[in-house]
């Protein structure tokens, strides 16, 4: 199975599926890719044999992806931002499919994020990780949620707080990342982790999958729709967060006023 897409590159193949992300130079998510992305995970999740989701990045671009487009933080746009980049979560973990990320490059911002909801993650040794949100005087929705979950409280609050980046051998201390290989290894890495998904029950592993997200807790859904209301109704009302997505697009350094 394969599907034509402006942004991304989708098909399905001996029950894997593939998204490649394919927007360079550095695959930001604009809200047409994010829909795009979304799209192919609900295709995904209509396919019953399917033992996994797989991420990665065209080698054309230099970034697995350098996160959401800043400039649609605008406020005629910055619902349908929110609204498509965390449909993608949310149907990650409404269809419960494994999912494994293969990074090559940089994953920031939105990228990060996009890593950090990866059941599995295979990181080439030069790939960088990090949230540098706060730099521009907002904060990641979707890493507040799960990174506490992942690395541990107080290193996500001190990557989301700082906006710090990180290599992949930290990734890989911290548990962000699974394996850290050289960049000509992921490829093999990758079809020998798919081989061992191969041999099992598609039903299985989304139950198994369903599984550990509820003994988490609360869902995904309800937490992210907590921070959704702090990010849209309060931060985006302040003057430091408007001027800080102004500052960007003008390739200026912000002027903060605390306010």
């Amino acid at each position: 199975m394969a599907s034509n897409y402006e942004y991304i590159r989708f098909k399905i193949d001996d029950r894997v599926a593939r998204i490649t992300l394919a927007r360079p130079p550095l695959n930001v998510f604009n809200i047409a890719m994010m829909r795009e992305i979304g799209q192919a995970l609900v295709d995904c999740g209509h396919e019953r044999q399917l033992v996994a989701i797989v991420f990665d990045a065209d080698k054309e671009c230099r970034a697995f992806s350098a996160g959401v487009a800043v400039e649609e933080h605008a406020e005629g746009s910055i619902y349908q931002m929110l609204d498509s980049f965390h449909g993608i979560f949310r149907t990650l973990e409404q269809i419960s499919k494994p999912t494994i990320a293969v990074v090559e490059n940089p994953a920031l911002g939105g990228g990060c994020e996009l890593v950090a909801a990866c059941d599995i993650v295979i990181a080439g040794d030069r790939s960088r990780f990090g949230q540098p949100e706060i730099k521009l005087g907002v904060f990641p929705p979707v890493a507040v949620v799960l990174l506490p979950r992942i690395i541990g409280d107080k290193r996500a609050r001190e990557l989301i707080l700082t906006g710090e980046l990180i290599d992949a051998v930290e990734a890989g201390r911290i548990g962000l990342v699974n394996h850290v290989v050289p960049s000509v290894q992921l490829e093999p890495k990758l079809l020998e982790l798919l081989s061992k998904l191969r041999e099992l029950s598609a039903t299985s592993l989304e139950l198994t999958r369903k599984a550990i997200d509820l003994s988490r807790g609360r869902s995904l859904d309800t937490e992210l729709a907590e921070v959704e209301n702090v990010y849209l109704h309060e931060l985006m009302k302040t003057k430091d967060a408007n001027e800080g997505i102004k500052a960007f697009v003008a390739k200026r350094k912000p002027v903060w006023s605390d306010r």
